[in-house]
């Protein structure tokens, strides 16, 4: 039996970032932290479907993890290994924003366990960070970084984000080159997307972005130049260096079990996704807040195959393809020809995967494959 992964939603942040639309809430007394710490713990433990198991892989997504009191965040870590296994070589994953953790609470974090830390940067331009709603600058982020390294974490992840207000294809070659330079082990980097809800949206057009030729230009640059500095595109907006792909995130994209706990959180578990709401105050009270379950029927399965196993840069097998459909390639993918002439797609070994240039117009094209008959 493969290993489980396993998510835990913390939802608890500084202030909310002007392009956020993730579940998060401020706690300026700590309060609701705590609450929500020992309703998250029960829950961990009353799991059936993760007492047991063994587990290879955990992340602490929020929201900003590290905004959790060390205590409560041994108290999870030890909810979480008293109810399953946690396997010896398992990745253990937080999420952390610049000056929310110093080198003490990232000492202890890794004393705890957590091997692996991820920091949301986004630009290592202040007016840029300013201008995204960020409550940190450039200068903190490294002082965060080098504290890292210094509590012993061999293993960083930086997020940057393309397509914001302020940002030109210079300074983002600007960012590119910085955090490079840094020497992460893996790095995300994400375009920029306006969700409802979001103060982003609530401007209108009076907020002035990058224009799609630009955002097209910045991606290509971000492929080639990571690449120059021995980072390999692993799956469209990733980027790492040899040996440190995200374990966690690739359960995502193979279609693999993992299990979500707290608000907001989502599991895909023996053929079933799973996930909650929002309600906070719901989840407080010990109440069921699940908001969707469903089955996954043999075609949700074979659309899931085929747009998550694109997503990454080994691309899809063919000879699965053709066993799930009955149909062959040519027939699931009738443009196949074409799209590689183009220069959108390649096959190797009976596998087809985007170019970087293919990546751009992915949508498009899996759309297509996703709708034949």
């Amino acid at each position: 039996m493969k290993g489980l992964g396993v998510y835990i939603h913390i939802p608890f942040c500084i202030r909310k970032c002007y392009y956020c639309d993730f579940c998060s809430f401020s706690d300026r007394d700590g309060r609701k932290m705590r609450d929500y710490t020992e309703e998250l713990c029960r829950r961990i433990e009353l799991s059936p479907q993760l007492r047991g198991r063994e587990v290879d892989t955990l992340y602490f997504g929020g929201g900003t993890p590290t905004l959790l009191p060390i205590e409560l965040f041994e108290k999870i870590f030890s909810s979480v290994s008293s109810t399953a296994l946690i396997a010896k070589e398992a990745e253990i994953t937080a999420e952390c924003n610049p000056a929310t953790a110093d080198r003490e609470y990232l000492g202890r974090l890794r004393v705890i366990g957590v091997n692996r830390l991820s920091i949301g940067l986004q630009s290592v331009h202040n007016a840029e960070l300013e201008a995204l709603g960020r409550a940190h600058s450039f200068e903190e982020l490294k002082e965060t970084y080098a504290a890292a390294r210094t509590a012993g974490f061999s293993n960083i992840s930086v997020d940057l984000m393309y397509g914001i207000p302020k940002q030109t294809k210079e300074s983002f070659r600007e960012s590119l080159c910085t955090v490079s330079e840094l020497a992460p082990e893996h790095i995300s980097a994400y375009g920029l997307k306006v969700e409802k809800g979001t103060r982003f949206y609530s401007m209108g057009e009076s907020l002035v972005l990058p224009d799609e030729d630009d955002e097209c230009e910045m991606y290509l640059l971000m492929c080639d130049l990571l690449r120059q500095y021995g980072y390999e595109r692993y799956e469209i907006s990733n980027f790492a260096k040899e040996g440190y792909r995200s374990r966690h995130n690739l359960k995502y994209w193979r279609c693999e079990d993992y299990l979500g706990f707290g608000v907001a959180a989502h599991s895909c578990f023996c053929g079933e996704r799973f996930g909650n709401s929002r309600d906070i105050d719901g989840f407080l009270r010990g109440e069921d807040i699940e908001s969707e379950r469903y089955t996954q029927s043999e075609r949700d399965r074979l659309n899931e195959y085929i747009m998550l196993s694109m997503r990454l840069s080994e691309g899809m097998s063919i000879t699965e393809l053709e066993r799930r459909t009955g149909r062959s390639i040519s027939e699931v993918c009738p443009q196949l020809d074409t799209l590689k002439k183009m220069g959108y797609l390649t096959e190797r070994d009976r596998r087809i995967a985007f170019t970087d240039k293919g990546a751009l117009v992915s949508n498009s094209i899996l759309s297509d494959m996703l709708e034949f008959d």
